[in-house]
């Protein structure tokens, strides 16, 4: 397999997003820092980035909240991307009362969100992401199915619609349906939860491997060692799609009372967790510190970096929020070195210049205040 292809997003523009009534702003650097106060529209310039691929966005907000207050037809975030085929120009939006955003591609109607993923996978790391480790394990679903879709572009579609036939059969059960009916949707289920349990290993064995061979030549973040773990994926060990998609209906067959009782399906997919492990101590990531947490954070959305770049054949984009605050000036300098090795570009957000001061030297700092942006000057 060759080098995969650089991705670079060369401008961006905003109008009626957020804070931003309107902004267009370029970008020529594989490494840009973000700097402003708090609430100066930094983590918004993010969250319209994290648009411009499939999935819902950074804060994974509804549509209508991310029109800028009192502007009465919606808001739209286009782009111009440098990567497969050249330049693409990508445009997404939302108009008031619409369902659903506008997706365009070099001036055409976009059929679905995955077709972005053909020009532009994006990852982050927001503060928000802290807890990760010791949260619920409904947060490291969502997280890996993240990471899955940036490795696999149909997995988005296959969660949705796993999530949509478990509602219609906690229905049906609530309702009292009919075995037959019963049996249909369930005979939907089995291969639905085979296909995302599937692509959510696959995601983690490569995952593993990586960290592993990063541990190996020395990275400067600690490793974490990451499973899959539940009832269906002990289930599933050692069992032909197939054997496991009939052993899941008769799974859900003999549960109906149970399921019932419950008000919800209580095996699959669905209630499996990520389990994350501190490798050099031996001990579950939740339990290190604070730090260590987020060292072990880093590194593994550094892993999957180049997982993404190495499968898809071009590299992701990444948006790193309000990161280097929270690292020691060793830690602070390996992320820069480690980031500049990995050749993609990042977006980097932070209230003071000084925690940039040892970007590499083609990189850029921007000054974000007053819903604009412009070159930092120290002066």
């Amino acid at each position: 397999m060759g080098e995969p292809v650089r991705v670079a997003l060369r401008s961006l523009t905003l109008s009626d997003f957020r804070n931003y009534e309107t902004l267009s702003v370029t970008f020529d650097a594989p490494m840009v820092a973000l700097v402003g106060e708090n609430g100066a529209g930094k983590t918004n310039l993010l969250e319209a980035i994290s648009l411009l691929t499939a999935g819902r966005g950074l804060r994974r907000a509804a549509l209508e909240d991310l029109a800028r207050r009192g502007a009465p037809h919606g808001w739209a975030v286009s782009a111009r991307v440098e990567g497969i085929g050249g330049e693409t120009r990508i445009g997404v939006g939302h108009t008031a009362g619409d369902p659903g955003r506008r997706i365009r591609i070099n001036g055409s109607d976009a059929r679905s969100s995955e077709m972005l993923l053909d020009y532009l996978r994006v990852l982050w790391l927001l503060p928000s992401m802290d807890g990760l480790f010791t949260g619920p394990a409904g947060d490291r679903r969502r997280f890996l199915d993240r990471l899955v879709l940036a490795i696999d572009p149909g997995h988005g579609r296959r969660v949705a619609d796993l999530e949509r036939t478990l509602r219609a059969r906690n229905r049906l059960l609530d309702e009292r349906g009919s075995d037959a009916f019963l049996d249909a949707v369930e005979a939907q289920l089995a291969p639905l939860a085979v296909a995302v349990s599937y692509a959510r290993q696959e995601t983690v064995t490569l995952l593993r491997k990586r960290m592993a061979s990063q541990a190996e030549a020395g990275q400067p973040f600690p490793q974490a060692d990451v499973i899959l773990t539940g009832g269906f994926e002990d289930s599933a060990a050692g069992v032909a799609a197939g054997d496991l998609e009939d052993a899941y209906r008769e799974m859900l067959a003999t549960g109906r009372y149970r399921d019932r009782a419950a008000g919800r399906t209580l095996q699959g997919p669905h209630r499996s967790d990520l389990t994350v492990r501190h490798v050099a101590k031996d001990m579950p990531a939740a339990l290190a510190s604070t730090g260590e947490q987020k060292a072990l954070l880093i590194g593994l959305v550094l892993a999957h970096a180049e997982v993404a770049a190495a499968t898809a054949g071009l590299t992701p984009l990444l948006l790193l929020d309000e990161v280097a605050a929270h690292l020691d000036p060793d830690r602070r300098r390996a992320l820069f070195a480690r980031l500049s090795d990995l050749g993609l570009q990042v977006m980097m957000t932070g209230t003071d210049p000084f925690l940039f001061a040892e970007l590499p030297e083609a990189s850029r700092i921007l000054k974000v205040a007053n819903g604009r942006i412009s070159p930092y000057s120290a002066a």
